[in-house]
C-alpha cells in the first residue's frame, strides 16, 4: 500500500536558521509557546524561512459502515447521507467554520449508502454503498481498500498540482467512532475499553452494547488469524472514508503539504498512515484533543501535542477548521513580526 509513495522526513538543514529567526522576534524566548513550534514545523515542511499557504482546503470524506446497522451508534445510518445534504446546503458546523476562515471546502462521497446523483460541490469517489459488517466479515476486501487509498491520493495530487499546500481533514459516517476504536486498539495496544467512547451520544446501556459488539468483531478477526499490520487492520475494520483519508495523507506527505488533523476518526487514519510510513507524522499538525475516549491513546502513540482542548467531539473537520487561524498566526508572526534589530528594541543582556 505505501510502496507507491515516496515520503521523506523534512530536511532539518533549515532548523537552526528558523529557530534563530523565531528567537530574534520582539518577545522573550519561547514566549509564543506552541505557536513557535508550529512555525518551525511549517518552515521545515516548506523548506522556507517565510512559509505561506496557497489554496488551503478542508476535505470532508463521507462513508457508511455495515456495522452501524448492528447498533454501534445512537443514530440511524440514514444520518450519513442526510448530513452530506446538510454540507451541500451549507448548513453544517464545518460549513460555518470553513466560510469564516476562507477555507475551500470539498465534500467527498467515499462510500455513502445513498445515490446523490450529480451534485455541485460533491465529489463522487464512491467505492461501494457502505462497507460490509465487520461483526461478520472484513469491512473491505483488500482490493476495495486499495481503491479507496488510491482515490484519496489522486485527489490530493490534483490539489497539489493546482497550488494547494495545506489541507485539513474531516469526515462523516455513522458508526465511524466504532471503527476508529478498533483501529486504535489494534495499532496502539491500548485496551479496547479505553478506546471506546459514546460516539454520537450513547447512554450507558448503549455504550456497553457497543463495547460488546466491538469485542465480538475483534474475536472474529483474531480467530481468523488477524494481526496488527496497519493495512490489514484498516481493511478489516475501517470505512471507505477512513481508507481514503489514509491515501490522501500519504500523498499529502509525499507532496510536502501541511496537514491539519482533526479528532478521533481523522486521528485513526493518521495513525494508520504513520504506522505505514512514520515520516507522515512530521507533516501533521494535531488540531485538538477530542472528548472521545480513544483519542488520548492516538495522541500518545503519535507523540502529538494538540493545539486546542475544547471538549469537541463533532467530527466533520470542525477542530481542524477552528485551529486554522492559530496555524495562520504561527506563519504570520514568523513573517511579519519585527526583530529586535529591525524594531530598535534592546535584546536581553
Amino acid at each position: 500500500m505505501h510502496s507507491k509513495f515516496t515520503i521523506t522526513a523534512p530536511d532539518q538543514g533549515l532548523a537552526a536558521a528558523l529557530q534563530q529567526k523565531i528567537d530574534q522576534k520582539t518577545k522573550p524566548l519561547g514566549a509564543l509557546g506552541q505557536l513557535e513550534a508550529v512555525a518551525k514545523q511549517i518552515g521545515l515542511i516548506q523548506q522556507r524561512l517565510d512559509p505561506e499557504f496557497g489554496q488551503p482546503h478542508m476535505l470532508v470524506f463521507a462513508g457508511d459502515h455495515g456495522a452501524a446497522k448492528a447498533g454501534v451508534s445512537a443514530y440511524p445510518q440514514d444520518v450519513t447521507w442526510q448530513m452530506v445534504e446538510n454540507f451541500l446546503a451549507g448548513g453544517a458546523a464545518i460549513n460555518v467554520f470553513a466560510r469564516q476562515n476562507d477555507l475551500h471546502l470539498a465534500i467527498i462521497d467515499a462510500g455513502v449508502a445513498h445515490d446523490f446523483g450529480k451534485r455541485p460541490g460533491l465529489i463522487n469517489a464512491k467505492v461501494a454503498s457502505g462497507t460490509a459488517n465487520y461483526l461478520e466479515e472484513p469491512a473491505m476486501t483488500a482490493a476495495q481498500c486499495a481503491v479507496a487509498v488510491e482515490r484519496g491520493a489522486e485527489f490530493i495530487r490534483n490539489l497539489a498540482a493546482n497550488g494547494c499546500n495545506l489541507v485539513g481533514f474531516g469526515e462523516m459516517g455513522i458508526g465511524n467512532t466504532a471503527a476508529a476504536s478498533l483501529i486504535t486498539h489494534c495499532l496502539t495496544g491500548v485496551s479496547l475499553a479505553a478506546c471506546v467512547g459514546r460516539g454520537t451520544g450513547l447512554d450507558d446501556a448503549g455504550l456497553q452494547r457497543k463495547q460488546g459488539l466491538l469485542e465480538q468483531a475483534l474475536r472474529r478477526y483474531r480467530a481468523a488469524g488477524g494481526g496488527d499490520q496497519p493495512a490489514a487492520v484498516l481493511a478489516e475494520f475501517g470505512g471507505f472514508e477512513i481508507a481514503m483519508m489514509v491515501g490522501a495523507m500519504l500523498a499529502a506527505a509525499e507532496a510536502k503539504m501541511v496537514m491539519l488533523i482533526d479528532g478521533f476518526i481523522v486521528g485513526s487514519a493518521a495513525l494508520v498512515a504513520a504506522r505505514l510510513v512514520p515520516a507522515v507524522a512530521d507533516y501533521c499538525i494535531f488540531c485538538h484533543r477530542s472528548a472521545e475516549a480513544g483519542h488520548a491513546a492516538q495522541l500518545k502513540a503519535l507523540a502529538a501535542e494538540p493545539l486546542l482542548d475544547l471538549g469537541l467531539r463533532l467530527g466533520e473537520g470542525t477542530g481542524a477548521a477552528l485551529a486554522y487561524p492559530l496555524v495562520l498566526a504561527a506563519i504570520n508572526f514568523l513573517g511579519e513580526m519585527a526583530s529586535f534589530e529591525s524594531a530598535g528594541v534592546s535584546d536581553k543582556e
